[in-house]
């Protein structure tokens, strides 16, 4: 197997790959998505992920909800979210959300949280109760929920997955050996699971993982192998970014061309499809996974 050229991450440290380069957030679309966010008191995975696509998405009037507050309980070596003790969750929150998603006009809302540990049901009370809300709010709006790992809490996840949502995903981020490093407090194995559990349940399934940590290109071609036999539909691929100097560092800028390969061979190993590029990220383009 040939491999393809990888950037180095010590040549690029003044100039990152022009591959890399972001839209600021402008635009009138970009405003009015900001303003009902602030006027609801809502959170967004755009914002507390930094994510790259922020100014793009918002300027087309479509946002990532994050649920359950902006606190994790989890401490990922790789996410921006903030760690620590979440406050109470707000049980006005599922109508705020499904009003917001009204007013925005949105045809297909995406939906994550942070880890909600400490409670006895993960949060999936409040999964279902925004989902519900949504659709008797927007009933022609399509959903996609990014839903956390549940630690083998069953009964939690199909609460989570019950409330109509077309899409569940569930992101693996990293191959089997890097998960200590990575997801200290997730298992491989449990998130396949996890996967192959909403797959039974009937839903259509996706995750992501993240490329630049030091995985080689067979590590991941096994991790598609395994998504595929747990029942995984749709995958997203995308660039590591370290958000900032206390999180992992970058191993790798992984070429355009890795990243076409990567989606190519997806499809082949069985995926009915792959978001494949370096800025792609897992609500990236949600829109279309609805129904390929």
């Amino acid at each position: 197997m040939i491999e393809l050229p990888v950037v180095s991450s010590e040549k690029e440290r003044v100039k990152k790959p022009n591959w890399l380069r972001v839209k600021l957030p402008i635009g009138v679309e970009y405003a009015k998505v900001r303003k009902i966010v602030d006027e609801y008191k809502l959170h967004t995975i755009c914002e507390s992920g930094n994510c790259p696509n922020m100014g793009e998405c918002w300027g087309a009037g479509t946002a990532t909800f994050m649920i359950l507050g902006n606190i994790c309980t989890r401490g990922c070596s790789f996410c921006a979210v903030a760690t620590g003790k979440p406050n109470e969750y707000d049980t006005d929150e599922p109508r705020r959300v499904a009003e917001a998603i009204k007013l925005m006009g949105v045809k297909h809302a995406v939906l994550t949280s942070v880890n909600r540990d400490e409670l006895k049901d993960r949060g999936a009370e409040i999964w279902y109760q925004t989902v519900v809300e949504v659709k008797n709010l927007s009933p022609q709006t399509t959903i996609e929920t990014l839903i956390p790992d549940v630690k083998s809490n069953w009964d939690a996840l199909y609460r989570m997955i019950s409330g109509g949502q077309e899409v569940v995903s569930h992101n693996m981020e990293t191959v089997e050996r890097l998960y200590r490093r990575v997801r200290p407090q997730a298992k491989y194995e449990r998130s396949l699971e996890q996967i192959k559990l909403t797959k039974a349940y009937g839903k259509r399934t996706k995750s992501g993982i993240m490329l630049g940590l030091g995985e080689t290109i067979d590590e991941v071609y096994k991790a598609i192998d395994d998504l595929v036999e747990n029942g995984l539909d749709i995958l997203t691929l995308g660039q590591y970014l370290q958000p900032t100097k206390m999180h992992l560092e970058i191993a790798e800028y992984v070429h355009p061309d890795v990243f076409a390969q990567l989606k190519e061979e997806g499809v082949k190993r069985g995926l009915k499809y792959v978001e494949s590029g370096a800025l792609v990220r897992s609500s990236y383009h949600a829109e279309k996974h609805v129904f390929v």
